[in-house]
Formats: structure tokens, C-alpha cells, sequence
């Protein structure tokens, strides 16, 4: 445990039982604090059906809305839950989001002259198609007001890759800022034979896998594309879709008009404790979107070895380094295909770069990253000096 145990309040629109990068990251957030003797309360959103198993969970009254139903939004009156935020004294209050939970946080942050750290999970300028009531110009003036608002008003931004902390840096972001990668949990390998078995499918396919939302700006039509380009070569490739979202139904289709909606499968949503069995059954992990603070599935591949092909651009290629542990390209179907031939010609080469992939995920585990956000705790609260050099 680093230094005195601490009581820590986490504020988040996004947390379990929905799932995508910051759910996950918090998730995993909580079980570390935890096991360093930390004490950890969750205030978030409430989800119709759910019931919490950890009584540090509180929930505000929200409801679904039609532009994001999985994604329920909290409505006032917050001031509810105050007696309850005031009869933990907290030590330090971290916010995973700038709107409305976050803005929670940041009040309550002010209001009670608690010490105030915030992680920045996301690009939400690449998100106002969600929103189709306001022109994106609009919408991207207003979100790069608030972020120069919110984020100026902390003591320590956290931010998961380089690229985000330079977009942070672009909008005169002037506090502290410090780079961790989200850790990833320890894999559950299963011998490729096995997990194809499971799964029922051929040994002597080559498949490539995605995992996460199928949603326009995961960019998935370079993918698709990409893999559409390559089948005449390898008719025994297939492409395979874990994850589900809005565009499912669109990339259905687009596979279908390009002639190879028999060689691509869409899974849906599978279980975090399930999803070991497709990154154990692929050959090569294929990712495309430009929208990412860090790309937390590209480390879970990683952390199986596979070899991954990515589109640059964004914040998922901060840990990849190309040629070494994974292959860059341009958001370009025939670079996106090009670089996966390579990977599936050359055997020596795949072998290598999923060599370097296991080593850049024993960086990038949960323990460190817990690790480092103490530090940043610490170090808001004046219990340790701070680093000369922020984690890359």
C-alpha cells in the first residue's frame, strides 16, 4: 500500500453494468484502491433492472434517452445524496467525466474544499453525431468551452495516452497532467485448438478479430473493406465482430454488399469472462478507429500476443510501436489490408511482434497503473513529492 489508506470518491456517468473503456477502467480502478487498503465509494448513474452487490455504490435517479438508451442520464435534484457523500469524509474525490456526474463532483469538490483529481477518458468532440438536434460545429465550440472550463478547475488531470494529453494541451488545459495507460487484467489463455472448439470453428481458418462497439466512428468500414480486399487471396479468412452497438445492422449490410457476409461474424456482446476465448481463437487482432484516448482493446490483445494492425491517428496507438509490437497504417482499406497480409504471409514476422506484444502488456498492468493514479493521489494531497517526469 503507498502511503497513509485514503478515502476516495469516484463520480462517473459511465459504470457498470454498462460496459465500454471507462467502466472497465474504473472497474478495475476500484479492485486495486481496494486491495491496497484503500476505501473506495462509487457515485454514478442509475440502471433500470440493476442491483448493486457493493453497498459503496450509490446511484442518482436517471433515466434512458433516446439518443443513447444504453446510457441512462442523471437528472436533479443531486442535493439528495449530499447527507450520504458528507458521512464518509472523503480525501479525495475522482471524477471520470466532465458533464453532468463529474459536474457533480466538481461542486461537491468546491463546495467542501475536497482536493479534486480527474481522469479524461474520452474525445467527446468525436461523439456530437449523437446529438443530431445541433449543428457539430456548434457542438464542438461548446464541448472545447467546457473542457477549458472543467479541467482548469482541478487539481490533476489523468489522461491514458500522449495523444490525449496533447489534445488537452491544445485547448490550455494548465493543470497538472500525467499520462497512465489504463492496465489490463491478466489474460485467460486457452490453447487456440481449445478456444476454437469452443467456439466452433476450424482450425485451419485465419481470423481476424475486433472487439468493441460497432458504432460510425469506430471506423469500421476501412475494416471491413480492408478484409473484403484480402479474401481473394485467403478464402479462408474470416473476419470476426465481438462487440455490439448502433451501426451494428449498417456493417451487416456493408459486408453483405461487398460479397463476403458469410466470411464475417458479428457475436454480439460477449461477457468480460468470456472474451479470453476470441482472443485466444484469433490469429491477428484488426482495429481502425481515430476516436480512441488510448484503445484499451488493443493492450488485451496484446496481452494474448496477438499480432495487431491499427489505423493511426488516434490515442490506441500510444503503446504500439511500428514494425516492433504491432503495424500502424493510414486510414486506408488497402493499408489496413497490406499490413495484414504481412502479418499472415510472414510466420517469423507475426511471431515476432506478438513476442513484443506480451512485453508491452506486462508494462501496462492493473497493478501499475494503480500504482501511478496513488501517486497522483499522493501528490494532490501533499503526502509525497512528485515525479520530475510524468508516466509515459
Amino acid at each position: 500500500m503507498n502511503g497513509r489508506p485514503l478515502n476516495i470518491a469516484i463520480f462517473s456517468d459511465s459504470a457498470l453494468p454498462i460496459l465500454n473503456g471507462v467502466s472497465v477502467s474504473i472497474d478495475a480502478l476500484m479492485d486495486g484502491l481496494r486491495e491496497r487498503g484503500h476505501s473506495v465509494h462509487l457515485f454514478t448513474s442509475g440502471y433500470p433492472g440493476h442491483h448493486d452487490h457493493d453497498p459503496n455504490t450509490h446511484r442518482f435517479f436517471a433515466l434512458p434517452t433516446p439518443f443513447a438508451k444504453a446510457y441512462p442520464l442523471s437528472l436533479p435534484p443531486f442535493f439528495q445524496m449530499l447527507p450520504e457523500f458528507r458521512a464518509h469524509k472523503f480525501d479525495l474525490i475522482h471524477t471520470h467525466t466532465p458533464f453532468t456526474i463529474g459536474f457533480v463532483g466538481l461542486r461537491w469538490a468546491e463546495s467542501h474544499g475536497i482536493p479534486l483529481v480527474t481522469t479524461y477518458h474520452t474525445l467527446y468532440d468525436k461523439y456530437t453525431h449523437y446529438i443530431p438536434l445541433f449543428p457539430k460545429r456548434f457542438l464542438k465550440y461548446k464541448i472545447a468551452k467546457h473542457t477549458n472550463y472543467y479541467y482548469n478547475r482541478v487539481q490533476h488531470v489523468i489522461t491514458p495516452s500522449k495523444f490525449s494529453k496533447e489534445w488537452l494541451s491544445r485547448h490550455q488545459i494548465n493543470r497538472p497532467i500525467t499520462v497512465i495507460p489504463t492496465g489490463v487484467p491478466d489474460p485467460i489463455v486457452l490453447p487456440k485448438e481449445t478456444a476454437r472448439l469452443h467456439l466452433k470453428s476450424q482450425n485451419d481458418r485465419i481470423v481476424a478479430l475486433y472487439c468493441g462497439r460497432i458504432a460510425i466512428e469506430k471506423n469500421l468500414d476501412v475494416l471491413i473493406h480492408a478484409v473484403a480486399r484480402m479474401i481473394p487471396e485467403n478464402p479462408n479468412l474470416r473476419l470476426w465482430i465481438v462487440g455490439d452497438g448502433p451501426a451494428r445492422e449498417t456493417y451487416r449490410r456493408l459486408a453483405r454488399d461487398l460479397g463476403i457476409g458469410d466470411k464475417v461474424k458479428f457475436w454480439g456482446f460477449i461477457e468480460r469472462d468470456q472474451i479470453g476465448k476470441y482472443y485466444s481463437a484469433a490469429d491477428l487482432f484488426m482495429f481502425a478507429s481515430q476516436t480512441e484516448t488510448q484503445g484499451l482493446v488493443i493492450q488485451e490483445a496484446m496481452s494474448y500476443g496477438l499480432p495487431c494492425v491499427l489505423v493511426g491517428g488516434g490515442g490506441a496507438d500510444d503503446t504500439v510501436i511500428d514494425g516492433e509490437n504491432g503495424i500502424i497504417t493510414a486510414s486506408s482499406s488497402i493499408e489496413l489490408a497490406n499490413a495484414s497480409q504481412k502479418i499472415i504471409s510472414d510466420p517469423h514476422f507475426a511471431q515476432r511482434l506478438s513476442a513484443s506484444a506480451l512485453t508491452t502488456y506486462r508494462e501496462h498492468t492493473i497493478s501499475r497503473m494503480v500504482d501511478r493514479v496513488i501517486n497522483v493521489y499522493n501528490q494532490t494531497l501533499g503526502i509525497e513529492e512528485p515525479e520530475t517526469t510524468h508516466v509515459r
